[in-house]
């Protein structure tokens, strides 16, 4: 008898991969289906086959450094959908609400540890900053998923994700300056690492700029969509690797790099090539939080784990309602973002393995409050249910904001249903068209109300909020909305997305026209077009211009304006065809060499 030879890596990537895989399936299948979302069932499965469970897979620590790449994905594509003037906008919300909440939650979940436990002061702090960070893994995909990332309380919760995520630098080198391991003194010092953050944002924009985009556009000229795929992988892990290199937190190099490429055409190809990695190692990466889970240690001390989880969780409700309320946000929607920013956050694992090695922490209380924050993360799913119903809540009586999912089916869907789409929607519901009205803007929700006309809530351009409403059923999406954002890199993954439905869309001008040429749509109209025509002819007529002269002049202005078009389209200018345009005296002239012409 010969003894069994040794597993290869080739075996154990198979037989841990189908383990892995299938129990990922079967949890996140059930807890989806119980509407408690996929990161539970992600964790739960990791922790049933890892080494304190099932003992079915090991090597949760291996296994968690490489899917740490999903946050770097998932950081890049939230870059990918922020162009540089919305971070402008938002910097109040990022620099001064992110700022006071890392600061208040961390000082106070310190100070309760070095309360309640006996830890020295450096090691409350090593811990319990880490515990005034979210999980941006967890609270991002919800928000976006729902279409809620680009309204107000998006923006509001966003900012400060993006605070906690910029706020690692420096959180790391407070760990490293309470460090009482003398290795550590041959780190780079806190002021450097700050000059090597600097100085690596001011690269990644540099090369984003002048090496990034004529790369893309080299191979958007090639047509080879694997190159696409091998651009964007390359683009995340290098600025990931560059960051890291400098010591530097991997997803703020990835999320600069996605910024830099916000407003670049080939931002929506970039983001459906990487968008598939980002689910499995982010997947992945939840599964190996469950799996280095040290359940002994938690059977241990479960009272502790689950009493000190409960405190996190309510002490960072409270601290961030009164933070959010105080920058504006409502009493229902502030209570909203404190409950969805409760939770621990996946880089509270890194940190807290810093202050192991820093000797600040024994083992044992790393693995108990990984514990904790996995148990922190496990509420999540629930208390989202509770603030998005907290959200779509308002100050004043009378409003009530719908969700489109339940919307019944329609044959048209209107993006918009303010003065423009109002006109647009009473016509197709004369003709007897089913409708399904969106918007935005709680406000015209509450007018339209006052009509018997149910108005659904929700960012219309989201593909994801389309869909809820019906969209794949839908033979026709006309958007109605007064938005010059609303061009040709928004309105194309919408149009492949429905192929069926015809999109018709209210253009803002004509540079806004401009960039929907490409698409084939079923009908652009620019929003003052035709009432500033009709304007003219009444200022006409109110001047006593013969009618016939009046339909010349309007025929002759409308065909010059085609021609404007055609040649801004052509040469990719607005400067194109300017000859053509009128100017004092010379229209008169072309009427009156018109006229010359039939009486001959």
């Amino acid at each position: 008898m010969h003894p069994p030879a040794p597993a290869n890596a080739t075996d154990i990537l198979l037989s841990e991969g189908v383990v892995l895989l299938g129990a990922a399936v079967l949890f996140v299948m059930i807890f989806r289906r119980f509407g408690l979302g996929a990161v539970l069932g992600y964790l739960v499965a990791g922790a049933l086959v890892g080494p304190q469970g099932l003992g079915l897979v090991g090597g949760g620590e291996s296994k968690l450094a490489i899917a740490e790449i999903g946050i770097v994905l998932l950081l890049f594509l939230v870059g990918l959908e922020l162009h540089p003037a919305r971070l402008w906008r938002l910097k109040r919300d990022i620099f001064a609400l992110g700022l006071a909440q890392v600061v208040l939650c961390g000082c106070m979940l310190a100070a309760i540890i070095f309360f309640t436990t006996g830890f020295t002061w450096g090691a409350a702090i090593a811990l319990g900053l880490p515990l005034a960070l979210s999980s941006t893994a967890q609270v991002l995909p919800g928000l976006k998923s729902s279409g809620r990332i680009n309204s107000p309380f998006g923006e509001k919760v966003f900012s400060i994700l993006l605070f906690q995520d910029l706020s690692i630098v420096p959180l790391i080198t407070i760990v490293a300056a309470l460090s009482r391991n003398p290795a550590d003194a041959a780190g780079p010092p806190g002021w450097l690492l700050a000059g090597y953050t600097v100085a690596a944002i001011v690269g990644l924009v540099l090369a984003g700029r002048f090496i990034l985009r004529p790369l893309l556009g080299f191979v958007g000229r090639l047509g080879e969509r694997e190159l696409f795929v091998a651009v964007g992988l390359f683009t995340v892990l290098a600025a990931a690797a560059l960051m890291h290199a400098l010591h530097l937190s991997t997803a703020l190099g990835a999320f600069v790099a996605g910024v830099m490429l916000a407003d670049s055409p080939y931002r929506h190809e970039i983001e459906a090539d990487v968008e598939p990695f980002r689910s499995i190692l982010l997947g992945l990466f939840f599964l190996a939080v469950g799996m280095v889970l040290d359940l002994q240690t938690v059977i241990a001390h479960p009272t502790f784990v689950i009493g000190l989880a409960l405190v996190l969780v309510a002490t960072k409700t409270a601290l961030i309602t009164l933070l959010a309320r105080l920058f504006g946000m409502a009493w229902q929607q502030a209570i909203g973002a404190g409950l969805l920013l409760s939770q621990g956050g996946e880089f509270g694992f890194v940190l807290f393995a810093q202050a192991q090695n820093a000797f600040l922490i024994r083992p044992e209380a790393a693995s108990l409050f990984s514990a904790i924050v996995t148990f922190s993360m496990a509420t999540t799913p629930f208390l989202m249910l509770f603030a998005r119903r907290l959200e779509f809540a308002t100050p004043k009586a009378g409003i009530h904001l719908t969700d489109p999912d339940q919307a019944p089916r329609g044959t048209a869907i209107i993006v918009g249903y303010g003065r423009f789409g109002q006109t647009v929607a009473q016509m197709l519901m004369g003709h007897g068209f089913g409708v399904v009205l969106i918007d935005k803007k709680p406000a015209q929700i509450e007018v339209s109300s006052r009509f018997d006309m149910n108005v659904y809530y929700g960012d219309g351009t989201r593909i994801d909020l389309l869909r809820r409403a019906g969209a794949e059923e839908a033979r026709l999406i006309a958007f109605c909305i007064d938005d010059p954002s609303l061009d040709g890199r928004v309105l194309e993954p919408i149009a492949e997305a429905f192929p069926q439905a015809a999109l018709v869309v209210r253009a803002f001008d004509r540079r806004q026209l401009l960039t929907m040429q490409d698409l084939n749509l079923a009908g652009v109209v620019r929003e003052v077009y035709e009432s500033a025509i009709c304007m003219g002819v009444q200022a006409m007529e109110a001047l006593g211009v013969p009618q016939g002269e009046i339909e010349e002049v309007e025929r002759q202005y409308r065909q010059n304006d085609e021609q404007r078009l055609a040649l801004q389209i052509e040469h990719g200018s607005l400067l194109a065809a300017k000859d053509l345009m009128y100017r004092p005296g010379r229209g008169m002239r072309l009427i009156a060499r018109g006229d010359r012409e039939e009486k001959a």
